[in-house]
């Protein structure tokens, strides 16, 4: 056998030069997302498959759809979404006219997409949705189905410039929370009765499994509008959602999700915009959110569940948003035990006297998690209620939610942001004396008409870098 073996030795050292520059190149790529967050962002963005579909259509009206607001449209949309998903995907049109429907449920390759001037009206009567396996505040169980849902579904969207009409309103749903902005008055029934949300919490704290866990009629706890449950690739994007009942958009156990020019109008308690939950590469981009609760809050479950569930949500990216009224801008928790991390903000505007706090983080010793690594950059706030950052591990709502899992906060920069009128406090961030917050950094930060420039309390390490508050420089506060 003749062998070259000048050639060979040639191409072992080639061989080896390309190897030594592919591991070189990859420690570099490594090292540039480390030290650079918004590097680490947009590898995430190019990570993110995009929906496809066939360009096969399937309008509702031919499977008997009727566009004059009062026919029950339930079973026309469930025959025109199975005739998509058996004959391969494609487009469900919802032609311009209004069509009321019970719970519409979405299947794989299937994008239901509304016309410029169509609109779903959903059915305010709680039969219309099945009792099915969702989630409720951060807890498993049986309930009533999302107005649109679908789980364990891949390659699905609801697109177009039409509308999403929740109907909500304090004469049905909204008066289940126990509100008395919401009409509820001493002997309606609602969620916080005895026998309803607490039972929950408390079966979920024993561990009794989620099939036992049965709601549904006469337990008074909303479904949520949309919910993709333990899905992956999902457009949602351009449509207007109104009058929801309860959370809005509701990614659960599910990944690589694109939300994009959506506008969420809806004052109702527990209106939440956008509540990731146990769910991983998101983008919400280009959106509107004007809201009777969070704008955008990311979850991770509710106490004994977060940490049955234990899968944290994870690389979540939110650009170009607009925030009106609501309880915060960016918000993470107050369901929070199975953690977060990697959450991204750019390019926002927030403007609204009823909006109370710019990036808000919620968690106490019940919830517990571990929320780390918040990068806020290129804010423009008009006004804002409270103040510009809220970091506290004594959130309290429904009374005492004091336990034994300690919460951790750490690793939350915010830079370039321009505030007109921030309320109360530039930063309140309060931890524990055993796990203070850590690391908060506010770099090219002017914050003007601030009451107080910060309320601190077991923090260690904040660092003000060119921060100007009411016109002072603000200088590091030492340990």
């Amino acid at each position: 056998m003749i062998t070259n073996k000048p050639l060979m030795l040639k191409s072992t050292v080639l061989l080896s030069i390309l190897t030594s520059m592919i591991l070189s190149c990859g420690k570099q790529v490594s090292t540039v997302s480390e030290t650079d967050p918004w590097k680490k962002m947009e590898l995430i963005v190019k990570s993110i498959p995009e929906t496809h579909f066939s360009d096969k259509t399937y309008n509702i009206n031919d499977f008997g759809a009727v566009a004059d607001g009062k026919t029950m449209n339930t079973a026309a949309f469930e025959k025109a979404i199975k005739a998509c998903a058996e004959n391969g995907g494609g487009k469900v049109i919802v032609p311009n006219g209004k069509y009321l429907t019970g719970a519409i449920h979405l299947e794989s390759n299937v994008n239901l997409h509304l016309e410029d001037n169509a609109e779903i009206l959903f059915s305010t009567n709680p039969k219309d949705y099945p009792i099915i396996h969702t989630s409720w505040e951060g807890t498993e169980l049986m309930n009533y189905s999302p107005l649109i849902f679908a789980r364990n579904k891949t390659n699905v969207a609801i697109t177009g410039k039409g509308t999403l009409n929740g109907q909500a309103n304090s004469s049905n749903w909204w008066v289940w929370s126990g509100g008395k902005s919401y009409a509820w008055q001493k002997g309606i029934p609602s969620q916080n009765d005895p026998t309803n949300r607490e039972v929950l919490v408390d079966m979920a704290e024993k561990g009794v499994p989620v099939s036992e866990r049965v709601f549904g009629e006469g337990r008074y706890l909303r479904p949520s509008f949309v919910e993709f449950f333990e899905c992956n690739t999902v457009l949602i994007k351009d449509v207007t959602i109104i009058n929801a009942p309860f959370w809005i958009l509701h990614p659960l156990k599910s990944n690589n999700i694109i939300i994009d020019g959506v506008t969420v109008n809806s004052h109702g308690p527990n209106n939440d915009g956008c509540d990731p939950e146990y769910s991983q590469n998101i983008i919400i981009k280009n959106c509107t959110f004007n809201t009777g609760d969070d704008c955008i809050a990311i979850k991770a479950g509710r106490d004994a569940d977060g940490r049955r569930v234990a899968i944290p949500s994870k690389n979540i990216i939110v650009q170009n948003c607009k925030m009106i009224d609501g309880h915060g801008g960016v918000v993470i928790g107050s369901e929070i035990s199975a953690g977060v991390n990697n959450v991204f903000v750019e390019n926002c505007k927030m403007d609204s006297p009823n909006l109370d706090r710019v990036i808000r983080i919620k968690t106490n010793s019940k919830r517990g998690g571990v929320i780390e690594d918040v990068f806020v950059r290129n804010l423009e706030i008009g006004t804002v209620k409270e103040c510009v950052l809220l970091a506290t591990m004594y959130y309290n709502v429904y009374g005492s939610q004091t336990g034994n899992f300690i919460p951790v906060i750490r690793n939350i920069n915010l830079e370039n942001i321009n505030v007109k009128n921030a309320g109360k406090y530039g930063v309140l961030a309060e931890g524990y004396k055993e796990s203070p917050v850590e690391n908060i950094t506010l770099k090219n930060v002017v914050i003007e008409k601030a009451d107080s420039i910060y309320k601190l309390s077991n923090v260690k390490n904040i660092n003000f870098i060119d921060t100007y508050i009411n016109g002072k420089k603000v200088e590091s506060v030492k340990n």
